[in-house]
């Protein structure tokens, strides 16, 4: 969905929303700045999607008249009792969990969508604490430039075409996104291949290009892109890093790493802990550790501290 056809149906909600009475199609056309220079079989089109659309997302928008003897003048409206949620509230865990997906999306291309996700919890009267758990300190970084195109496809269930690599041109019906050994992938159906494909978003060469209309197919019930991303990208770890990890930083590598209690001939910085990394190419081990920035610092082997 479009900023400007999100931006249009929220304003249509709040215009048949913010009233008792039932709106006529003249006073929603005069509302709602998107209609306003639109011609009179443009807006009538338009309207007619939108209110479609609306009620196919669970909004109940309702249609009658405001003169109970002379049924002529209909208009449309939403009553606040039908479509208010019940009061949210949530766990104090659940509060953390939230907070901590807000600091993991520091990169430009997200930050607005974590902003506005917050504050509208908070205006429900969930209070996210985002300061909760200091040790834990998640970073993805998504710096891709075509990363919020492919977000969209995954919300919107897009086709979407793209050249990757020396591969040529695909078409991907995609499942959805994976931060998979230090890289963003996007994963989804081959339309040419007929089977479940991964791409690395860095291979993509140019820009991809959205092919057909919103919900144009189904993701398989029960798919897990994280599942799929080790089984498509099976590669062996063969090599061994030890690295410096700053005590409750760098919880993902933490999780896949080996402690070591014996810091041998590795020089520790004071205060970190030795940790032994698998890894089977410095290509993808690299980008990985770069994220977590001065809390992981590479002891041996030597060249992947260049």
């Amino acid at each position: 969905m479009t900023a400007d056809k999100a931006e249009r149906l929220m304003n249509l909600t709040i215009c048949l929303l913010s009233t008792k009475r039932f709106v006529s199609k003249a006073e929603i056309r005069t509302t709602v700045q998107a209609y306003q220079d639109s011609t009179d079989s443009s807006f009538e089109r338009m309207f007619e999607r939108d209110k479609d659309e609306l009620r196919a997302l669970g909004v109940p928008i309702e249609h009658g008249s405001n003169d109970a003897y002379f049924d002529d003048e209909h208009g449309y409206r939403i009553s606040p009792g039908d479509f208010e949620l019940p009061p949210i509230t949530f766990e104090a865990d659940e509060t953390t969990v939230l907070g901590l997906a807000a600091r993991a999306w520091r990169e430009a291309s997200m930050a607005g969508a974590t902003r506005n996700a917050l504050a509208k919890l908070r205006a429900a009267g969930v209070e996210v604490d985002s300061q909760r758990l200091p040790a834990l300190e998640p970073v993805l970084s998504a710096k891709e430039e075509s990363f919020p195109l492919w977000y969209d496809a995954v919300i919107d269930r897009t086709r979407v075409s793209f050249e990757y690599a020396d591969r040529g041109t695909r078409l991907l019906e995609p499942w959805g996104m994976v931060f998979h050994r230090g890289r963003w992938y996007v994963i989804g159906r081959d339309v040419d291949k007929q089977e479940p494909r991964m791409f690395r978003l860095s291979r993509i060469v140019g820009v991809p290009k959205v092919k057909g209309k919103a919900d144009a197919y189904q993701v398989p019930e029960g798919t897990n892109v994280r599942e799929l991303a080790s089984a498509l990208d099976p590669a062996p770890s063969e090599e061994r890093a030890v690295v410096a990890v700053r005590p409750g930083r760098a919880a993902w590598l933490r999780r896949r790493s080996t402690r070591l209690s014996d810091a041998g001939a590795h020089p520790v910085p004071p205060g970190f802990e030795l940790y032994e990394v698998p890894y089977s190419s410095a290509d993808q081990l690299v980008p990985e550790l770069a994220v977590y920035g001065a809390d992981v610092v590479v002891c041996d082997p030597p060249q992947l501290r260049a």
